[in-house]
């Protein structure tokens, strides 16, 4: 088995809101989880411990979970991650705030059986086929909002974790049943990635190849080869530039199994 990580800050005086994480349990399989933490606007989400706080604790408890408890699925790991990471918040914060901290999300977990597979808001999820085909996992709600519409902070706060808008992983652990999740036996699935936005653009935004292409590029350059990709495109003057941000936080995570 080979697992291959890598993560880069969009700003390198900005922290890094993306967390990667891998795990191998005792009992077998594997484990990936990639969220990118949502910025957000300088009037404030209402929490005294920042975007990063939240990934790192809502990250690592989804790792564990996941790892440890295989009998629960992943919509209900999310769920209980959801509420320990609210918990861990204290009194200080107001987790009713529209913009408390909150984080795309995408966790795989494979066992002898499946691959089992949870994807919510923006972040991408590839499964690649013995034959090399590539199947990409995405939560599309978010692209379906009007680009004018996300232009204004209180339009975006409306369709936030709204009936009728986009979801993220934030305070409320009814979220997860907004997930998309599935699972593939085994033996269908040769190896998977998970990418945050600033890794997928290399697709999704620039157009430089398609999700099978990505995935070669992964297997051949590793998640720092993608990354570098990526950056290299933001940094070209007649490339249109990517939505919101030039560079944003890029993560990647690739498994052969």
């Amino acid at each position: 088995m080979r697992i291959d990580l890598a993560s880069a800050p969009g700003d390198p005086e900005r922290p890094n809101e993306d967390w990667l994480s891998a795990a191998m349990p005792a009992a077998g399989g594997g484990v990936l989880v990639a969220l990118d933490g949502v910025t957000p606007p300088r009037d404030g989400d209402g929490c005294v411990h920042g975007v990063p706080w939240f990934a790192a604790r809502l990250g690592g408890r989804l790792t564990e979970l996941s790892g440890s408890r295989p009998d629960l699925p992943l919509d209900r790991i999310l769920a209980e991650a959801v509420r320990a990471t609210a918990g861990a918040h204290g009194g200080a914060c107001d987790l009713s705030h529209v913009r408390t901290p909150q984080a795309t999300v995408v966790v795989v977990r494979w066992d002898e059986a499946f691959v089992e597979h949870l994807v919510l808001s923006d972040s991408v999820l590839l499964l690649q086929a013995p034959g090399g085909e590539v199947t990409a996992v995405l939560d599309d709600r978010l692209d379906r909002v009007p680009r004018e519409v996300l232009r204004s902070v209180a339009a975006t706060d409306a369709l936030r974790n709204a009936e009728g808008g986009f979801f993220t992983a934030a305070a409320d652990p009814a979220v997860a049943a907004r997930a998309v999740t599935g699972r593939t036996p085994r033996g269908q699935v040769r190896a998977v990635a998970a990418l945050t936005d600033g890794a997928s653009r290399w697709t999704d935004t620039f157009g430089e190849g398609d999700w099978a292409q990505c995935m070669a590029v992964l297997r051949k350059e590793g998640a720092e080869g993608l990354i570098a990709r990526v950056r290299a495109m933001e940094c070209d003057p007649a490339r249109p530039r990517a939505r919101h941000k030039r560079h944003d936080d890029a993560s990647a995570a690739y498994a052969e199994l």
